[in-house]
């Protein structure tokens, strides 16, 4: 099992209820293998939790990066959130745990 972490690094942000999360590859060929494995579907479950609100997933692939927007994801935003370490460059450190299956 590879943690994504090993194939990308992460970049984030946030506004309001909103954060947007990219998994950019370290190498532009593993472009294609997180296509395939990162889902918008795989990251709310593995983000989520007790947290409501849905991702929407966009592929850039000229960059080889796949960019996430959580919409809800943040409650009421960071500064009114009593959710501990919600904001986005938390989440982007969590999504970098997130296992990929193997590539057999």
């Amino acid at each position: 099992m590879v943690r994504l972490g090993e194939l990308a690094h992460a970049r984030a942000g946030d506004k309001g209820d909103t954060t947007t999360l990219s998994a950019i590859a370290r190498d532009p060929a593993d472009y294609e293998r997180l296509r395939r494995a990162v889902t918008a579907e795989r990251v709310e479950a593995h983000l989520c939790g007790d947290l409501a609100g849905r991702f929407t997933r966009f592929e850039l692939p000229g960059l080889a990066a796949l960019h996430f927007v959580g919409r809800g994801v943040l409650g009421s935003g960071v500064t009114t959130s009593l959710a501990l370490d919600s904001h986005g460059k938390s989440l982007s450190s969590a999504l970098l745990d997130l296992e990929l299956p193997d590539e057999s």
